[in-house]
C-alpha cells in the first residue's frame, strides 16, 4: 500500500506563478525598468526579488503582492538625503550599511524608487566583485 500523497498547503503555488510572470503589482513594471538596465540580474530569493550587478546585490523587493518595502543600498550620503524623503525610512536591520526601505505602493510611488534605484544601481557598478 503506498501512502497518500499530500499536497503542501499555503501560498507556493502562487508564488510560483507569480515568479514565471516576472512579477505581480507593482513589482512587474518594477522589474522591467530595473530589468532593461545594462548588466541587472534579478532573481528570486528569500521570498524577495533581488536585484543584482555580477554578484553585487542592490536592492530587494517582496514577491508577494501585498508587501511593498523595496529595500535599496546607497551610499551613506545618498541614504542622507534619501531619509529626507516622504515614504523612505531607514532599514530596520541595515541602516549602518546604507540600506533603506522605500514603500511602493501604487505605480504613482515608481519613478522616486526608479529615482533612488538608479543611484543604487550607478554606486554597486562602481563596486568590485565580491568572493
Amino acid at each position: 500500500m503506498h501512502p497518500k500523497r499530500v499536497r503542501g498547503t499555503g501560498r507556493a503555488r502562487t508564488v510560483r506563478r507569480t515568479i514565471a510572470r516576472g512579477g505581480a503589482g507593482v513589482a512587474e513594471p518594477l522589474n522591467d525598468a530595473v530589468g532593461g538596465w545594462p548588466g541587472v540580474r534579478i532573481t528570486p530569493m528569500f521570498g524577495r526579488w533581488g536585484y543584482f550587478v555580477g554578484n553585487r546585490l542592490f536592492a530587494c523587493f517582496p514577491l508577494r503582492p501585498k508587501e511593498h518595502d523595496l529595500w535599496i543600498l546607497l551610499t551613506l550620503e545618498d541614504q542622507a538625503r534619501a531619509l529626507k524623503t516622504p515614504g523612505i525610512t531607514p532599514h530596520r536591520r541595515f541602516a549602518r550599511r546604507g540600506w533603506v526601505e522605500c514603500q511602493v505602493d501604487s505605480r504613482e510611488a515608481l519613478p522616486r524608487a526608479l529615482a533612488w534605484l538608479r543611484r543604487s544601481y550607478e554606486f554597486i557598478r562602481t563596486q568590485p566583485e565580491r568572493d
